[in-house]
């Protein structure tokens, strides 16, 4: 978005909630992104802020099936015991992280991938809401964020920004690498300060 951005515009853009998910954030969890649990302040904050922007938020989650018939093949063995498998549906590690809320009129998208596009229906819901504008933020760097913002631009969504300290990875090293790499495809990566500070 530009510097000088009206509420009409706001009114066109989604902010993309990624996997902000317990088995992907608590420090106990199998699939524990080491980087998560550091950015839930300022995810918390930036679905704040979009709410009273008037920005439509998306909450795009992982949800499996307990046995892991929907799983990638390289993870399929861990739902072969009595345990859950991470994010099974239904199970508490399918569960926001406290301090993440579906609200009434928020939006969810379910994915058995890394993209949030992937086998979705996201794409025809953004559209049809008027949606030309993407602002993403949740985990994990190199995997669900990047594919879903490549997915992003290669469908020709007008704007895709990353908030680059409300996106992590397990270590900073390959977080910055990929914001790197997106930046190099023409996507916005600014922090919560520089995203906040944009006009209303």
């Amino acid at each position: 978005m530009s510097s000088s951005t009206t509420s009409q515009e706001w009114n066109k853009t989604a902010l993309l909630v990624i996997d902000m998910q317990n088995d992907f954030i608590l420090p106990d969890s199998l699939m524990r992104v080491d980087g998560g649990q550091a950015i839930v302040p300022n995810v918390v904050k930036a679905v704040e802020v979009a709410r009273r922007r008037g920005i439509l938020v998306v909450w795009v989650v992982r949800e499996h099936d307990p046995l892991g018939r929907d799983v990638e093949l390289f993870r399929r063995h861990l739902y072969s015991g009595e345990k859950a498998g991470p994010a099974s549906k239904g199970s508490p590690g399918a569960e926001l992280v406290d301090g993440l809320v579906i609200k009434e009129g928020d939006y969810k998208v379910v994915k058995t991938r890394f993209s949030g596009f992937f086998a979705t229906h996201l794409n025809s819901f953004l559209r049809t809401s008027g949606i030309n504008s993407l602002v993403v933020v949740g985990v994990q760097t190199p995997n669900c964020i990047r594919e879903t913002v490549f997915d992003a631009v290669a469908l020709d969504y007008e704007y895709v920004s990353v908030i680059v300290d409300a996106t992590a990875a397990a270590t900073p090293d390959v977080h910055n690498a990929n914001i790197f790499d997106m930046k190099n495809i023409g996507v916005k990566t600014p922090t919560l300060q520089e995203w906040c500070e944009l006009d209303d």
